[in-house]
């Protein structure tokens, strides 16, 4: 079988390399000519569900297919994830946080987690620091991430306690997911109303990536990893993904290089790092030194044909960059 993990001897980044859309190429075109300027930012979040295979060949991870009339990423494979909503910054819900002692076992995969600390220090000051965010928009990211997988995959990282998981097989959950959907419901709201509070011992950032500045649509995502609960199942909910999947990293792999499953490079390249794990608790203990500096991938278009590049390929450091950027927030 060839090598989908990219191999000790290479760039982790080299092999990304994808077609680049006509649309695209002209507007990289224009953009490296001088016509167009980069628009901003927006702060978004997705999390990469694991579980450990009931065979114990391995990790599965958990991918949507986005439908066709989406306007981004319309038809990619992608791990449940969207934008920052107003309502994940001002109203912020309980977190459940960890030390480092009392560990205990709660999820699918045997995942060490520990006990409840105050959240203002030690989980806070964790999350900021990985994140390298205010803690406002630390907060805000990680609520975005638990509201979107619950929104997307029907998956809840919240519960009652530092030791549970909540419970979301009563019909009535659907109704406050399609609540939040919708957003006439924030996630501090109804977690507030069932008693419950963020896990966020469960989730760890993993790596960020910023959308390149000839895209019409620009997103600063922040992408995490986290352990699927035991107590809980995934479910395909129609709306913004018409297929949920449970694949190996490997598998996946082959199945887009076979053009069967359409990915977007950050979604390939973290399939890659995942597939050097053999269990998702060796997933979580890598994400706790994982280097969260921001993967910018830039469109050059050279002798009439536009090319991806991404950090350490050749002629990244040359592609334009127009001197009035638009600010990324």
């Amino acid at each position: 079988m060839a090598d989908l993990t990219g191999g000790a001897h290479r760039d982790p980044l080299s092999a990304l390399r994808q077609p680049v859309p006509p649309d695209l190429a002209r507007r990289a075109a224009a953009f490296q000519a001088g016509h167009s300027q980069p628009v901003a930012t927006r702060d978004a979040a997705t999390v990469a569900l694991l579980r450990d295979a009931e065979n114990g060949t391995g990790i599965q991870v958990c991918l949507l297919r986005r439908v066709s009339t989406m306007a981004f990423a319309a038809g990619m494979h992608v791990f449940p994830g969207g934008t920052v909503d107003p309502a994940d910054v001002t109203a912020q819900p309980r977190w459940f946080g960890t030390s480092e002692t009392n560990v205990e076992t709660d999820v699918e995969t045997d995942v060490e987690t520990d006990v409840e600390v105050d959240v203002e220090t030690d989980v806070e000051t964790d999350i900021v620091t990985a994140l390298d965010a205010e803690p406002a928009l630390a907060r805000a990211l990680v609520s975005a991430a638990v509201r979107e997988t619950f929104e997307e995959s029907g998956v809840l990282l919240a519960g009652p306690d530092a030791d549970s998981v909540a419970d979301v097989t009563d019909p009535s959950w659907e109704a406050d997911r399609l609540a939040l959907e919708k957003r006439q419901l924030s996630m501090a709201t109804l977690l507030a109303r069932r008693g419950l509070g963020l896990r966020v011992d469960l989730l760890r950032p993993w790596a960020r990536w910023v959308t390149p500045e000839v895209e019409p649509r620009r997103y600063d995502t922040r992408f995490f990893i986290a352990a699927m609960p035991v107590e809980q199942r995934t479910r395909p909910i129609p709306g913004e993904s018409d297929r949920l999947l449970w694949l190996s990293p490997v598998t996946a792999l082959a199945e887009h290089l076979a053009g069967r499953l359409a990915m977007l490079p950050p979604t390939v390249h973290t399939l890659r790092e995942l597939a050097e794990h053999a269990s998702v608790a060796s997933v979580l203990a890598a994400a706790r030194i994982r280097d969260l500096s921001p993967v910018r991938p830039k469109i050059l278009v050279r002798d009439g044909e536009a090319h991806l590049l991404l950090p350490h390929d050749d002629g990244y450091d040359h592609a334009p960059t127009p001197p009035a950027s638009a600010p990324e927030r």
